[in-house]
C-alpha cells in the first residue's frame, strides 16, 4: 500500500493502475468484495465483515510473495511461528485499511465509470502486443488469474475508486524549496570539535561488588536472564556427494563409457563471423534503406572488409574489416545465429534485423566440430560415473531409510543397522544458532515440530539439498527459561563493576568539564567532522551534533561511552556547501514520500478512530 502512496505522490496512477490491480487482488484476495458469507469474520469494519477465507487467501499470497522476494532467508524466518503470526496480522491490518478506504470513498460519492475501466484495460501494457490492445492476451491473463471478465471489472472498479481517495490525499502534498534547502544545510553541516576520553577500565579492578548486590540485580532484572530453548538431535544422514568419494571407477570402465557416448565429447563447431551493422536509431526505415544500399554495393562487387571499415556503425569490428569473433551455435541472437549457420564459408547474407540493428553477415571461417580425445575427458568421465553410481546407491538407501524409520518411529537404531551406518548426534544448539546443515529451514521446521519435539518420533525424510537427505529425532530438549543465578553471577558482577567504574569516571568528566579551559589535560582535535564519520566513537559524534552552536566561547558537554565518558568541546559549526540540483531533487522526492506516507497513515488512523473495527483472533 505504501507503494501506492509513493506512486500517487509522483502523479503516476493511471499508467500502472491495472498491474497494481492485478497484484492487489491476486495477493490480497477478493472474497470480501464479492458478497457476504456465513463463515466467521476475521474482522468487522463498520458492520462489514472481512472473512477468514479472504484473510487466509491474502495471507498465503503474501507468504508466496515474501518467499520469492527473500529466497532462502524466508525459510529460516518461516520456521518461527511468531514471525508468521506477525505477517498474518499485518495482512489483516491491510485488509482493514482497504475496507475503511472503500467505505470512505462510497460515503464521499466517488465513482468510476465503465468508460474509465475500459480505457484502463485498453491502455494497460500487460494486455498489449506491439503497443496495441490484444483481447486474446487479455482473456488469457484473466484465465491464468482465475477471473471472469465481469468479476475482474468489478474488482477494478473497487480498486480504482479507492485510488481516487488515496490519490486526492497524497497528491495534495508538496515540498517547499526552503524545506529541501534547510534539510540539505542541516545534513551537510560539519563541526570542529575536541574531545578527551576518561577511560573506566583502570577503575574496574578497584570496584567491589558484593554477592548481595549481584543477587539483588538478578532478582530485579530476571527478564534479562532468560535462556533460549535448546535441543540436541540424533540423525542419520545420506549424501550422494560423500558416497561418490568411495566409488571406484577403473580406466576400462571409463574407456567403455567414452566409446559408447562419443557424441557427448564432441567440441562444437565454431564459426568466425563478420558483419556490417547499421544502428536503427530513431528512424527504422532510414536505417533499413542504408543497409539495403550497402548490400547493393556488395552485390556490385565492392569489398566487404572495405565497406565494413567505411560504413559499419560497429566501429570496433569495422576497423577489423567487420570481423567479430568465433561463435558456437546458439550463442548469438536467434536471427543472427540462424543466418550465420546457414552460410557457406566466405558467403555473406542479405540484410538481417536484430535488436542491435540491421546486419549484413559474412561467414569468414569455419572450425569444424572435433572429437575430444579420451585422455582429455577421462577425469570428467570418471567423476560422472562416480556421481551416477553414488546417486543410484543414494536413492536405494533413501528408500530403505524412509521405510524403516517410519515402520520403527521411536528409534533410529533399526534404520542405521539396515543401512550399515551409525546414528550421529549433534551438539546442543538453539533455533537461531543451529550448525550446518541443521540450520536448513526444512530441518529446523521438522526439529521444532510437535511430532519430533514433544512426541519423540522420527521425522520424515528431509531433503536438505540435491541428493542429500536425513532423518532426525530428539536427543535432548530444554525449554526456554530463566538462567540460575550461579550461571550468570560472574556476568552480573562484571556488569556492575563496569557501571560503578563508569560512575567514577562520570564524576571526573564532570569535574573536567567544569574546569575547562583551565586544565592541563590534552584533547584530541577533529576538524570538519561529519554526521556519519566513522573514525571517532559514534557516541561522541552524535553528542557533538546535539550540542548548541558556540557563541563567544566553545560549548562543552559530556557523553557516556561503552567504557567511560568523554568530555566534548564544540568549537565551531561549519555551514554546508551548497547542494547540487541532483541532491536537492532526491531530498525533495524523499520528503514528499514521507509526507504522503504520514498523510496516509493519519487518514487510516482517523478512519479507525471514527469507525467501529472489531477483530477476532488471527488463526
Amino acid at each position: 500500500m505504501l507503494e501506492k502512496i509513493r506512486e500517487g505522490s509522483q502523479g503516476v496512477i493511471a499508467k500502472s493502475i491495472l498491474v497494481l490491480v492485478i497484484l492487489s487482488f491476486a495477493f490480497t484476495g477478493v472474497s470480501s468484495y464479492l458478497g457476504s458469507s456465513t463463515e466467521v469474520a476475521a474482522a468487522t469494519v463498520n458492520g462489514e465483515d472481512i472473512s477468514e477465507s479472504a484473510l487466509e487467501q491474502a495471507y498465503q499470497s503474501e507468504r508466496a510473495r515474501l518467499e520469492q522476494q527473500l529466497g532462502e532467508m524466508y525459510g529460516a524466518l518461516a520456521a518461527d511461528d511468531s514471525y508468521l503470526a506477525s505477517v498474518k496480522q499485518s495482512v489483516l491490518e491491510r485488509l482493514v485499511s482497504e475496507k475503511l478506504l472503500d467505505q470512505s470513498a462510497a460515503d464521499l460519492g466517488l465513482r468510476v465509470s465503465d468508460e474509465q475501466i475500459k480505457t484502463a484495460i485498453m491502455t494497460e501494457p500487460a494486455f498489449q502486443t506491439d503497443g496495441q490492445f490484444d483481447n486474446d492476451r487479455y482473456q488469457s491473463i484473466l484465465r491464468q488469474l482465475g477471473y471472469q471478465a465481469n468479476t475482474f471489472r468489478n474488482m477494478m472498479r473497487t480498486d480504482m475508486t479507492r485510488r481516487q481517495l488515496v490519490a486526492s490525499l497524497v497528491g495534495s502534498e508538496f515540498v517547499l524549496p526552503g524545506e529541501t534547502d534547510n534539510l540539505a544545510a542541516i545534513q551537510g553541516q560539519t563541526r570542529d570539535l575536541r574531545y578527551h576520553i576518561v577511560d573506566a577500565t583502570p577503575y574496574i579492578a578497584k570496584v567491589e561488588v558484593t554477592d548481595e548486590q549481584a543477587k539483588a540485580f538478578y532478582d530485579t532484572n530476571l527478564a534479562q536472564f532468560m535462556s533460549p530453548e535448546t535441543l540436541s538431535l540424533e540423525y542419520i544422514e545420506l549424501n550422494a556427494k560423500n558416497m561418490a568419494k568411495d566409488v571406484v571407477v577403473t580406466d576400462e570402465e571409463a574407456q567403455t563409457f567414452y566409446v559408447e557416448n562419443k557424441s557427448q565429447y564432441l567440441k562444437a563447431e565454431k564459426r568466425l563471423a563478420g558483419h556490417i551493422l547499421v544502428n536503427i536509431g530513431d528512424d527504422d526505415s532510414a536505417a533499413k534503406a542504408k543497409a539495403d544500399a550497402i548490400y547493393k554495393q556488395l552485390q556490385a562487387g565492392e569489398d566487404f572488409a572495405e565497406l565494413a571499415k567505411a560504413e559499419s556503425e560497429d566501429t570496433f569490428s569495422g576497423e577489423q574489416g567487420g570481423q567479430l569473433d568465433w561463435f558456437e551455435q546458439g550463442v548469438m541472437e536467434p536471427a543472427f545465429d540462424e543466418v550465420l549457420y546457414s552460410l557457406s564459408n566466405g558467403e555473406y547474407s542479405e540484410v538481417v534485423k536484430t535488436s542491435f540493428g540491421y546486419h549484413i553477415i559474412k561467414l569468414l571461417d569455419v572450425q569444424p566440430s572435433i572429437e575430444s580425445p579420451f585422455d582429455e575427458v577421462k577425469a570428467k568421465i570418471i567423476t560422472q560415473l562416480k556421481e551416477d553410481q553414488a546417486i543410484d546407491t543414494y536413492l536405494d538407501l533413501q528408500q530403505i531409510l524412509a521405510d524403516v524409520s517410519y515402520e520403527v518411529p521411536d528409534t533410529l537404531n533399526d534404520a542405521a543397522k539396515e543401512l550399515g551406518v551409525s546414528v550421529n548426534t549433534t551438539a546442543v544448539f538453539t533455533r537461531d544458532q543451529a550448525p550446518a546443515p541443521f540450520d536448513s529451514p526444512k530441518v529446523l521446521k521438522a526439529a521444532f515440530s510437535n511430532n519430533v519435539l514433544f512426541d519423540g518420533m522420527n521425522s520424515d525424510v528431509i531433503e536438505v539439498g540435491a541428493n542429500h537427505a536425513m532423518v532426525i529425532r530428539m536427543k535432548s530438549h530444554t525449554p526456554a527459561g530463566t538462567l540460575e543465578f550461579a550461571k550468570v553471577k560472574s556476568n552480573i558482577v562484571a556488569r556492575l563493576q563496569q557501571e560503578k567504574a563508569n560512575e567514577i569516571v562520570r564524576e571526573k568528566a564532570q569535574t573536567l568539564m567544569a574546569s575547562f579551559p583551565d586544565t592541563d589535560v590534552s584533547f584530541s582535535t577533529k576538524l570538519a567532522a561529519g554526521r556519519f564519520d566513522k573514525d571517532i566513537d559514534g557516541a561522541i559524534i552524535n553528542k557533538a551534533f546535539q550540542m548548541a552552536q558556540p557563541a563567544d566561547t566553545a560549548t562543552v558537554d559530556t557523553v557516556a561511552l561503552a567504557s567511560g565518558y568523554a568530555v566534548i568541546v564544540l568549537d565551531k559549526v561549519n555551514a554546508a556547501e551548497k547542494a547540487d540540483e541532483n541532491m536537492l531533487g532526491a531530498l525533495k522526492q524523499r520528503l514528499g514520500a514521507q509526507y504522503s506516507e504520514g498523510s496516509y497513515r493519519a487518514l487510516i488512523a482517523t478512519l479507525k478512530a471514527r469507525g467501529d473495527v472489531v477483530y477476532s483472533s488471527v488463526q
